[in-house]
């Protein structure tokens, strides 16, 4: 897989509410190489020029577009929301480490948040690959952060929410409907892998329900990854093997391979 820096048209920029926005940028060289939860790196083009790229996951990658989903939340994505349609941006990738092609069982995805993104793209070329029994569970504090509900939904995919209020599905943690999901394969002896990204304590909990099992997990870890490309170092993630960087060897990992504080 080559990694490639494009300057990409934004061919689609646009809010879709309680600060996540969306953007789409034609990438006709990159778009085809990318690999569910593998990542991008922006230049934000209003920063100045000693600014570093800013590292957004992949919502979905087709016809020479990637499609990211992004929120508000520091001054880099707070600079992003400027930038309009029409205009050019560079964008380096595909970068890091992502989500396996195939899984045994039934394929069990876990999101919070924009964390749902990745998990977007990997659902879409599960189901392209065939793979029929896919289940996602989308967690957020409120029913505005439950995000893509409607494209799930619209692969086939069943969708399970939970939200911290009650706003929108199981008034809990989203693993609440999972640990239900996960009682019912296991009370027929089926089988199942876990993909999750999201917050850490999510993604500690959602580990837990896979390590020690016959069952694998992938976990894709947020981190600050300032270079992307693993010469800064300032993205480690605690391994059984040592430091590992999110950006080369994640962002995702095997569930038994992370070590928790």
């Amino acid at each position: 897989m080559i990694l490639r820096c494009e300057t990409a048209k934004v061919v689609e920029h646009r809010e879709i509410g309680s600060g996540y926005r969306y953007i789409v940028f034609d990438t006709p060289k990159m778009a085809g190489d990318m690999i569910p939860g593998q990542f991008v790196h922006v230049k934000i083009p209003s920063l100045e020029a000693s600014a570093l790229r800013r590292p957004f996951s992949v919502f979905d990658a087709e016809e020479g577009r990637v499609h990211v989903l992004y929120k508000t939340v520091g001054r880099g994505t707070a600079a992003l929301n400027s930038v309009r349609t029409g205009d050019s941006v560079s964008v380096m990738g595909p970068l890091g480490h992502g989500f396996p092609s195939q899984c045994n069982g039934v394929a069990l995805l876990v999101g919070g948040g924009y964390g749902v993104a990745p998990l977007h793209f990997l659902a879409k070329r599960l189901k392209a690959a065939g793979h029929g029994s896919i289940e996602v569970f989308i967690g957020g504090r409120t029913k505005d952060d439950l995000l893509a509900v409607d494209r799930f939904r619209a692969m086939g995919v069943g969708v399970h929410l939970a939200t911290n209020d009650g706003s929108e599905g199981v008034k809990g943690l989203v693993t609440d409907p999972l640990d239900d999901e996960l009682a019912r394969i296991r009370a027929s002896d089926g089988k199942f892998e876990l993909f999750a990204c999201g917050p850490d304590p999510m993604l500690k909990a959602v580990a837990m329900r896979a390590t020690g099992t016959s069952s694998r997990g992938w976990i894709s870890m947020d981190r600050h990854m300032i270079c992307g490309v693993g010469a800064c170092y300032a993205c480690i993630q605690k391994t059984v093997r040592g430091n590992s960087r999110c950006c080369v060897e994640g962002p995702v990992f095997r569930a038994e391979d992370l070590v928790w504080e």
